[in-house]
């Protein structure tokens, strides 16, 4: 008998009950029970009446399949997605919601290795919803891509693209949906979802770069598409925290914050992309010209990049006035204030590593505008222009890039704004000694209106600057150039001059304390402060006072100063007192001061009677006021005693009876009486026994002139004669051979003879006082007269070269004929001169 063991029995059986559920499963696949189990738990968590909602407890028992068996997480992923087409090709919209849901839930629990390729199913439902034409549907497949771009990936994925989006949530930022409520609604998911991909993809550098130009040239547009919907965007605060509840539940709110961060995330290879496509927005749609929304965008722009990347943006928006430099005048003024503004936000990095670069740029299109303004066309070579030039434009983009230069020049520490000056100064086309031009040419008009804002720029570079050491930040160049400009007529000029040189001077602030001329009854009323000369500026008043009181001398003398320059030079005299006196300086400026009363006492200049009342008040002015600050007792009685004398005798020579009321001024000034005068004698006694060098103080000042002053009274740089006329229309051959000889006879004989004495008399004279100044005069005073000497006997050499070199006539008379060689000219180191002329 065959005995049948009960495992085989077992093992028999089993073997059959998988046979048949194989069969059955290839002929029954219509069979719940006996379909896959993934499938069997996805289609568990979905009830039979879609409102009552997603069943958790079959949704906890697929999340537990999930985790247990990751390798099904993809065909789960699959067979939702293809359940949430069908649902919504079938309108069914609860189970839509409900299969979105599941996908989530089970994105936010797996992060296992094959979390991919459910991603993959997952972006694909969102898509789905996303082209859907339903707001409800979009929503829903944003908020879902949301979640999902916060979940921090395990594994990288190299293939995975985000095109679809970028350009689905920017066409959602621009949805033009009839309800208002539901258009709201859908640009605020696409802005969302355009914060959903910068946060997925901005940080890891193996997915898509949305830094490339084509995805940039989407998103940066649509935020600011939202951004430019708010009402009032100069009212807003550029800081997210001050925002309102309800400001942050607008698209405009929204849209700033994606800026914000997207900008905040961005490096240094990035910036360019990031800015160039805001520059194009604002081109397009004719933001520059109201400025408001310009000046909004670049301060989230400012306060959002990183610190070390603002000179970035500062050069994008430098290269976008280049290309811009044809465009209009509004234009054009709304980039440059717009980069006023972005570069005060950036502080001490604005500028970048090219500093004159940035301030090249600016002076050039100053210029150019004053050429636009000067031509009335942007191009030179077109007769017609195809844009209508207004010069009140033009005037208000030049004031606006000579503000933008000293908003710049703020940022810089002392040494590069010393280079900037130095930078400005150096194109400021100032007039030559042995310059020639034609007055009637038509860019004389040009060359004025460069000198005027180049100058008006070098006045806002230097404001607020501290300037420790003068002589490090005026050297010789700089302030001869910019003192041989307050020579012109040009009142403006030689205004903005003297202003200049206050700003630099003036390190106590003190100057608008001593805005006009007037008696300062007590000046400690004033506040002012003054500290001790300290070496450095002794230095430079030992190498540059001269140069100083003579441009000062100089200034006075122009017949067509107002009231505004004389109130300039009167802050300049009392500014040097108390910021580069010591005793010797002071001394100096009383001299000075004396020497101007001289000017207008003599009237060699013939200067109207306004102006020599004029200097009188101001020389009573400044006396007045450096008594006070010397506190020497004899001093100030002296002055205060000339002073009452005035005001009871002669109102005019004072201050009040000047600028204050005009009607006091006679018509014609003759000479005056001693008591209504400074005299150098009585204020010598009065500094004796001071500490202060009164024999120094005795001896009257006498500018030393250079060629240069005689360009004092031409109006501009196009009104400049060269010397070399002059000089050969004095002594032409012509005008010698006009000249009658002088006739000899018995009383020119007689005369001779009786004045020789007297004659011999004066020459004793004159040289005692040669010899007299040689021996008290200050060491500057000889060598500058010196070197005006040296000056002209130069210039008479170069004359006598000139003649020497220059070929003799031909001894017929006739012309040189053609094909003949002109005869050479021998140079001058190959001529031969006499012994007595070689040394």
């Amino acid at each position: 008998m065959h005995h049948v063991f009960p495992q085989e029995v077992a093992w028999c059986m089993s073997k059959w009950v998988n046979d048949t559920s194989v069969l059955l499963a290839g002929v029954c696949g219509c069979c719940g029970a006996l379909r896959p189990r993934y499938k069997r738990l996805v289609d568990n968590i979905f009830p039979e009446d879609s409102e009552d909602g997603l069943v958790k407890a079959n949704m906890e028992k697929l999340t537990f399949y999930a985790l247990s068996a990751p390798e099904k997480l993809d065909r789960i992923g699959a067979y939702l997605a293809e359940r949430l087409s069908r649902d919504v090709a079938r309108h069914r919209y609860g189970y839509v919601c409900i299969a979105m849901e599941a996908l989530d839930q089970l994105l936010m629990a797996c992060h296992c290795q094959s979390i991919n390729l459910f991603v993959e199913s997952f972006l694909k439902m969102v898509a789905k919803l996303l082209e859907s034409d339903k707001a409800a549907l979009q929503i829903l497949g944003t908020n879902s891509f949301i979640k999902f771009a916060n979940i921090e990936e395990d594994t990288p994925s190299y293939h995975r693209s985000y095109d679809f989006f970028v350009c689905r949530f920017s066409e959602m930022c621009h949805s033009g949906h009839d309800d208002v409520a539901d258009r709201t609604k859908i640009r605020m998911s696409g802005i969302k979802g355009l914060q959903g991909v910068v946060r997925k993809t901005v940080n890891d550098e193996l997915q898509a770069n949305i830094w490339e130009p084509q995805h940039m040239d989407k998103i940066v547009p649509s935020l600011l598409f939202n951004l430019q919907q708010v009402e009032d965007a100069d009212s807003r605060s550029p800081s997210p925290l001050q925002a309102t509840e309800k400001e942050k539940e607008s698209p405009a709110a929204l849209a700033e914050g994606c800026l914000r961060e997207l900008l905040g995330r961005a490096a240094y290879g990035n910036i360019k992309n990031a800015i160039k496509p805001v520059l194009m927005h604002l081109d397009n749609h004719s933001l520059w010209e109201p400025k408001l929304f310009a000046v909004h965008c670049f301060k989230i722009i400012m306060y959002s990049v990183q610190s070390q990347h603002s000179h970035l943006v500062i050069q994008q928006l430098v290269g976008h006035l280049d290309a811009n430099s044809k465009s209009a005048a509004k234009v054009r003024t709304g980039i440059v204030e717009v980069l006023s503004e972005s570069a005060v936000i950036a502080a001490a990095g604005s500028v970048g590593p090219t500093v004159l670069e940035v301030f090249n740029i600016l002076l050039r299109h100053l210029r150019l505008s004053i050429d636009y303004e000067v031509t009335g066309k942007y191009d030179s070579t077109i007769n017609i222009s195809n844009q209508i030039i207004k010069e009140h434009e033009e005037r208000v983009f030049q004031e606006a890039v000579i503000k933008t230069i000293g908003v710049f020049a703020n940022t810089l520490p002392a040494y590069q704004r010393s280079e900037v000056m130095l930078f400005i100064m150096g194109k400021v086309p100032l007039p030559t000694v042995h310059q020639a031009l034609d007055l009637r040419k038509p860019g004389d008009d040009a060359n004025r209106m460069i000198q005027l804002m180049l100058l008006k720029s070098l006045l806002q570079v230097t404001i607020g600057f501290q300037s420790k050491n003068l002589l490090a930040t005026l050297p010789t160049s700089f302030l001869e150039s910019l003192l041989s400009a307050s020579l012109m007529e040009d009142t403006e000029l030689r205004l903005l001059v003297i202003e200049i040189l206050l700003s630099l001077i003036d390190r106590q602030e003190n100057r608008r304390k001593l805005s006009h001329v007037s008696l300062i009854s007590d000046i400690s009323a004033l506040m002012l402060k003054v500290e001790k000369c300290s070496r450095q500026d002794t230095l430079f008043m030992k190498k540059h006072s001269q140069t100083l009181y003579r441009y000062i001398y100089m200034s006075c003398k122009q017949q067509n100063n107002s009231y505004i320059h004389y109130d300039a030079i009167y802050a300049m005299l009392a500014i040097i007192s108390m910021e580069l006196a010591n005793e010797e300086v002071v001394v100096d400026l009383i001299r000075v001061v004396l020497a101007l009363q001289e000017l207008s006492l003599n009237n060699d200049d013939c200067l109207p009677v306004w102006n020599r009342c004029a200097i009188h008040a101001l020389a009573s002015a400044y006396l007045h006021f450096i008594s006070q600050l010397t506190t020497l007792p004899a001093f100030c009685q002296n002055i205060q005693q000339v002073i009452e004398t005035r005001q009871t005798a002669a109102l005019y020579l004072l201050p009040e009876g000047v600028f204050e009321s005009e009607n006091s001024i006679p018509q014609s000034m003759d000479k005056l009486e001693k008591e209504l005068l400074f005299l150098q004698n009585e204020i010598s006694e009065a500094f004796a026994g001071s500490g202060y060098s009164s024999d120094r103080l005795g001896i009257p000042y006498i500018p030393q002139f250079t060629d240069e002053d005689r360009l004092s009274k031409r109006k501009s740089i196009g009104e400049t004669i060269s010397l070399q006329v002059e000089v050969e229309s004095r002594n032409s051959p012509e005008k010698e051979e006009k000249m009658p000889a002088e006739e000899i006879t018995y009383e020119t004989l007689k005369k001779a003879i009786v004045d020789g004495g007297a004659m011999e008399e004066q020459e004793r004279e004159r040289r005692r006082l040669v010899v007299e100044k040689f021996q008290k005069a200050p060491f500057e005073e000889i060598a500058a007269h010196c070197g005006a000497r040296a000056t002209i006997l130069q210039s008479k050499l170069n004359q006598i070269f000139e003649i020497t070199v220059r070929p003799p006539p031909s001894p017929s008379g006739s012309t040189i004929g053609y094909g003949q060689t002109p005869p050479r000219s021998v140079p001058v180191y190959e001529m031969k001169f006499p012994d007595l002329c070689v040394y």
